[in-house]
């Protein structure tokens, strides 16, 4: 699939990413580098934390979340450009195992008062997993290019 302009979406669209499986080992080591909380590194630790059990980190979960959408068929042109992001939330960990894919859904499209060659596009991420429990949930506002720079 092609780039898309700001111009070729509307609210209500929708995409999916292809599925991402996620290991203890993609899970620690990205808490040894990023967030090395105990429930993170390692069993013990975790057994002790509140999940009990060993989980992702949060910014794991988002930094998967980048990589699922850049190879989902979401493609505005110029790439996923963002300059704001509301409602960031965790609701379920991620766990070593995990299934992982993002949806997309376009909430708000609007070209830019100020720059005929733009506009501004709300979306909302969720990454869920294997069971369907959304593992992240946020609303970028993203920078999208107008085809023909909107004339």
């Amino acid at each position: 699939m092609s780039e898309l302009y700001l111009d070729d979406y509307k609210a209500g669209d929708r995409f999916e990413s292809p599925e991402l499986d996620v290991s203890e080992d993609d899970i620690r080591a990205f808490a040894a580098l990023y967030d090395p909380q105990p429930f993170h590194l390692d069993r013990a630790g975790a057994e002790a934390s509140p999940f009990q059990e060993l989980v992702g980190s949060g910014w794991h979960t988002a930094a998967l979340t980048m990589r699922l959408l850049v190879n989902s068929r979401f493609r505005p042109a110029g790439g996923i450009l963002g300059f704001g992001v509301d409602e960031l939330r965790w609701p379920s960990p991620l766990k070593p195992g995990d299934r992982i894919k993002a949806r997309i859904e376009v909430l708000e499209v609007r070209p830019s008062a100020k720059n005929p060659d733009r506009g501004v596009m709300r979306v909302r991420v969720e990454t869920v997993n294997q069971d369907g429990a959304v593992l992240i949930s946020f609303m970028p506002l993203l920078r999208v290019p107008r085809r023909n720079n909107g004339g």
